[in-house]
């Protein structure tokens, strides 16, 4: 058995165009590899090709062509078991008005062949927060509720890997909490989290390793940790003494005045150096009350990647 939960080769999906449009290639030939027992991140702009990626694993979307395996078992050659290996909490608010929460997870253990005697409903339930909502329709759920209740019904087969589509899109403090710890447990005990975000600082706090997608290609992938050891673009936020009207700027130094009141001033540490800023604040005649570094974060990572501000919190391509 392969030590990847996941393995993805040479992927390709061909959309074929309708009413004389041309035919549009959302993935080109992806090559990727996710360890067993990772949180892995799967970041990208709208369109990238992300819910393709997701989809194809799910046995939703059929490819083009590759080789996908999950869990050691080929999509081609093993489908049931490859498919009964992953569970996938989708974006969408995909529910059943009319079942109940344990009514919609024992239909879900239904289709996956789960016996009666090994389901989970009420521990699953419990698991999710929604033991006392366990027998209400689910069109009187709040959109926060019926958030967990998607978490509940991917887990019901007890899967290897555990898909979260942007899972907290939209949703509250308390309840993208309740999420994060349940993903925290899941993980520690030996399931393989894939989650795609728009919030790129829950991917940094959370994934050990990202992979970033751009117009169906794989633009890099690696350690959270290397991703960001990957600019050399530095910070440093000087506090003056009095107001300052404008940031002064030079080759190589771009200033920005932020609200507060504070110079940011951005360099590349590989060109240009710290004292080399404040050289220009001192000739500038502003006198420093106060002064620190920031590193860069996993956002700058992404736009240097793909060139373009992601639209955060918008439905993924």
């Amino acid at each position: 058995m392969t030590q990847d939960a996941i393995r993805i080769n040479g992927l390709v999906k061909t959309y074929q165009g309708s009413k004389g449009q041309p035919a549009k290639t959302a993935l080109k030939g992806v090559d990727l590899a996710i360890p067993r027992g990772s949180v892995f991140g799967l970041l990208g702009p709208n369109g990238a090709g992300k819910s393709t990626l997701i989809n194809i694993l799910a046995g939703l979307v059929t490819k083009s062509a590759g080789k996908v395996q999950i869990w050691g078992f080929d999509q081609d050659v093993n489908p049931r078991q490859s498919r009964a290996a992953i569970g996938v909490m989708p974006q969408e608010l995909n529910l059943d008005p009319f079942f109940t929460p344990r009514a919609a997870l024992e239909v879900q253990a239904g289709l996956y062949g789960v016996p009666k005697s090994q389901r989970r409903s009420d521990e699953i339930l419990e698991l999710v927060g929604l033991s006392d909502k366990a027998e209400v329709y689910a069109r009187t759920l709040s959109g926060g509720m019926r958030r967990r209740l998607l978490l509940a019904k991917a887990l019901v087969h007890r899967p290897n890997v555990l898909v979260l589509d942007e899972p907290t899109a939209g949703v509250d403090i308390e309840l993208r909490q309740m999420l994060w710890d349940n993903v925290r447990n899941l993980n520690a005990e030996g399931m393989t989290i894939i989650l795609t975000t728009h919030y790129l600082e829950e991917a940094e706090e959370m994934c050990d390793e990202i992979a970033i997608i751009n117009h169906g290609e794989v633009v890099a992938r690696d350690s959270t940790e290397n991703l960001l050891t990957t600019l050399d673009a530095k910070t440093l936020v000087i506090h003056p003494e009095n107001d300052v009207a404008k940031a002064p700027s030079a080759d190589g130094i771009e200033g920005e005045l932020r609200t507060d009141g504070s110079l940011a001033f951005t360099y590349r540490s590989g060109v240009t150096k710290a004292e080399a800023v404040l050289d220009m604040v001192r000739e500038a005649g502003i006198r420093i009350r106060d002064l620190r570094s920031e590193e860069p974060h996993l956002q700058d990572v992404f736009l240097a990647l793909t060139s373009s501000r992601p639209d955060f919190g918008a439905k993924s391509g």
